[in-house]
C-alpha cells in the first residue's frame, strides 16, 4: 500500500480542517469527501483540492478504492456513522466523543476487530509529541512526584446547536469534558476509586458546566472543570512534591513551564509547527493501518470503552439522559 486515501464524511467546520491537514499530510491522498447535499460536497471538494465527491455517504463507502474514513457528523450520528464505514469495510477514525454511550462503543470496536479494521478516536490531544513530552518530563522527575493535577477546557459557545440540543448528544462533557478527563487519564493513569462530580444543566437537560474530581488508587486527585457558557484559560497544572508544570491549552498544548518550590520559572517548552494539530493522528493511522493493526496505541480500544464509561457514568450521576437518542 503506497499513499492511503482518505475520506472524509460529513462537510462542516471539523471537516474543512481535516482536509487542510490531509492536504499537506504526503502519506495520504486527499481522495473524497461526502455530504448529504451533492452541490455541498462538491464546492468542498473543490476548495480543498480533494478528488472526488458524493452526495450521499453510502455512495462514497461503496467506492472500492477508498480506504480511511473520518468521521466529521455530530457525537449523536457517531455510532452510525462509523458502523456504516465499517460494513462497507474502511478503516475509520472518528471526531471526539467518539460514540454518544459504552454500549455503542463497545459494539463497533467488536465490529471493527472481527473485520480487522483499523478504528480509532481523533481525540487529537493523545497523539500530539507534546502529551508525550509532558510524561517524559514527569518521569524524568522534574517536578518531583507527582500528586495532583487541575485541568480546565471552556468556550462560550452554549448558542451552538450541537451544544444545547439533546437530539445531537449537546452538553458540556462530551465535546469539552472528554478533554479533560483524557488529560487527566494521560498523566495520572486509569485506575480510579473514587468521583465527586457537580453540574449545572439547561433546561434543555443537557450539561452546561461541570465540576470532576477523581480520586485514584495511589490517592492522586484529578480536579477537572468543563464550561459551554465561558472561554477559560484552558490551562493544566500538574503538581509535584518538589515542583509544578502549566501546560498552556491542554486540548493542543502550546507550552510547558517548570516551576521549582520557589514560584521560580526553571524551564519551559515550546509546541514544534503544526500543519494544524490533526496531522499526529493521521499519520499514527497510516502506520497502523500498514502495519495491520485494528487500533492506535496513543488511544487503543480499551481506552476509548473506559473513558466512555466513565462519562455514562458523570451523566447518570447528573441526570443527563439522550432521549431522544434511545437512551
Amino acid at each position: 500500500m503506497s499513499r492511503i486515501k482518505f475520506g472524509i464524511l460529513g462537510a462542516g467546520g471539523i471537516a474543512q480542517k481535516m482536509a487542510k491537514t490531509i492536504a499537506a499530510v504526503p502519506e495520504v491522498l486527499p481522495y473524497a469527501v461526502a455530504a448529504r447535499d451533492l452541490g455541498r460536497a462538491r464546492t468542498f471538494a473543490g476548495v480543498h483540492g480533494i478528488e472526488r465527491a458524493y452526495g450521499s455517504y453510502e455512495e462514497m463507502l461503496a467506492d472500492p478504492e477508498l480506504d480511511l474514513v473520518y468521521v466529521a457528523t455530530p457525537h449523536s450520528h457517531h455510532y452510525e456513522h462509523i458502523k456504516l464505514c465499517l460494513e462497507h469495510n474502511k478503516h475509520v477514525i472518528c471526531e471526539k466523543a467518539f460514540t454518544v454511550n459504552a454500549a455503542q462503543a463497545e459494539e463497533v470496536v467488536r465490529l471493527a476487530e472481527e473485520k480487522n479494521l483499523l478504528l480509532t478516536e481523533a481525540i487529537w490531544t493523545r497523539y500530539m509529541p507534546m502529551s508525550k513530552k509532558i510524561n517524559e518530563l514527569i518521569a524524568e522527575g522534574v517536578i518531583g512526584r507527582v500528586n495532583s493535577l487541575t485541568a480546565n477546557f471552556g468556550y462560550s459557545i452554549s448558542h451552538v446547536e450541537r451544544m444545547w440540543n439533546p437530539a445531537l448528544a449537546g452538553g458540556a462533557l462530551l465535546d469539552l469534558g472528554v478533554y479533560t478527563i483524557n488529560f487527566a487519564s494521560m498523566i495520572l493513569g486509569t485506575e480510579i476509586k473514587l468521583i465527586n462530580t457537580s453540574s449545572v444543566l439547561l433546561e434543555t437537560g443537557v450539561d452546561a458546566k461541570d465540576s470532576i474530581t477523581l480520586i485514584y488508587e495511589d490517592d492522586t486527585m484529578a480536579m477537572l472543570f468543563a464550561n459551554m457558557m465561558s472561554t477559560t484559560d484552558r490551562r493544566g497544572i500538574v503538581y509535584g512534591d518538589n515542583g509544578y508544570m502549566v501546560i498552556e491549552n491542554i486540548n493542543n498544548p502550546e507550552s510547558i513551564k517548570i516551576y521549582n518550590l520557589k514560584y521560580e520559572l526553571t524551564d519551559e517548552y515550546y509546541a514544534p509547527a503544526q500543519i494544524t494539530g490533526f496531522e499526529y493522528e493521521v499519520l499514527a493511522c497510516v502506520r497502523d493501518i500498514k502495519a495491520g493493526r485494528t487500533e492506535c496505541e496513543e488511544m487503543p480500544h480499551a481506552e476509548i470503552i473506559r473513558v466512555m464509561k466513565l462519562m455514562d457514568s458523570l451523566r447518570a450521576e447528573w441526570g443527563v439522559r439522550y432521549r431522544e437518542l434511545g437512551e
